[in-house]
């Protein structure tokens, strides 16, 4: 029997795509799809999962199986399909409020659990959905409908979130940088472990040009940086310019050449030190680029595959045990 090549339209549905014109949402999606497409995923062994919010719209706009579940527990959701199913390939969408607000605790014991699962957040700084509040990852002084004279909170970053939490994959990426996306996609699908990956989205509604240094064609070559494992850390329009330490932890931008050259720059590890990744992940324009791409991949158990050797391990020293037995074990009483 030949292979079917899949397109993108195999994970097209057949419901209208209802988020607001010029939205990021469009662009990912696309990526996804056209992803899934060419990793050659079986639509009936994937599911996507989501919450609560704009992106939570996600399932019904993939042809595959799905959940739209509650605000903040798409985790929890998540893990207990691929603990019952560890044949699935399992995605979770959700969006920086949804997975950092109420269900900041679901993610971070998620990535602590290494359940394997990938989780896309998608980060526009802003409660779209319900129409423009400040979310976790809004700026200081943010000004929004529930903060009118500016938020007082210090914002979170999503890729220092994961990382404290023990993330074994995290990465970042851009909505219209498609190329890049999909590759950053590919390489969450080809990880075992919770891959997380945070992925700047324009809310052109109520928070437009938030990303615009690291969107714009025009601008994001001198305010971005794409790190490639065992390379030097280089960006700029001509890929003159890089980061060195001026001392330890203490990252500089240079300009190649006068002395400089890659030889003196730091070369990305995506098995780096956590020192040296959180000083990464806080990187950010005007000072230095955004990094984007692969931060961090490393191996280590997963707790959906050692739920399952525990199982076959007490299973051949105990037997498949006998439910009636077990719910007549101990005390017990007849109601008449």
């Amino acid at each position: 029997m030949a292979e079917t090549t899949l397109t993108k339209k195999d994970f097209q549905t057949d419901q209208e795509v209802r988020w607001c014109p010029g939205c990021g949402d469009y662009a990912i999606l696309s990526a996804v799809q056209q992803t899934f497409a060419a990793l050659g995923l079986e639509r009936h062994n994937t599911v996507v999962v989501s919450g609560i919010g704009c992106a939570a719209r996600f399932p019904y706009y993939m042809d595959t199986f799905g959940f739209h579940t509650i605000h903040g527990r798409a985790p929890a959701v998540a893990s207990g399909i691929k603990i019952a199913n560890p044949e699935l390939a399992v995605w979770i969408v959700a969006g920086d409020g949804d997975a950092f607000s109420i269900g900041g605790n679901h993610v971070i014991h998620l990535m602590r659990r290494n359940i394997d699962v990938n989780l896309l957040v998608f980060d526009n700084r802003i409660y779209g959905l319900t129409k423009g509040q400040y979310s976790p990852t809004s700026e200081l002084g943010k000004v929004t409908k529930s903060t009118p004279y500016g938020s007082l909170d210090r914002p979170f970053n999503p890729v220092s979130v994961a990382l404290g939490a023990g993330a074994t994959f995290v990465a970042r990426s851009i909505d219209v940088h498609t190329p890049h996306m999909k590759q950053t996609l590919t390489d969450a699908h080809g990880h075992t472990g919770t891959s997380f990956v945070q992925i700047f989205q324009n809310c052109n509604i109520f928070n437009d040009g938030a990303f615009e240094k690291i969107r714009e064609k025009k601008l994001r070559d001198d305010n971005v940086i794409e790190l490639r494992h065992g390379e030097p850390l280089i960006f700029g329009k001509n890929r003159d310019r890089g980061i060195r330490w001026a001392g330890p932890g203490t990252p500089e931008v240079v300009e190649l050449g006068s002395g400089v050259d890659e030889k003196d720059l730091v070369v990305h590890d995506e098995k780096g030190t956590l020192g040296y990744l959180m000083t990464l992940s806080e990187m950010k324009p005007p000072q230095f680029p955004m990094p984007i791409g692969v931060l961090r991949r490393i191996d280590a158990p997963t707790v959906d595959a050692g739920i399952h050797e525990q199982i076959e391990a007490v299973t051949e020293k105990k037997g498949p045990g006998d439910l009636e037995k077990i719910i007549y074990a101990g005390n017990i009483w007849t109601v008449d």
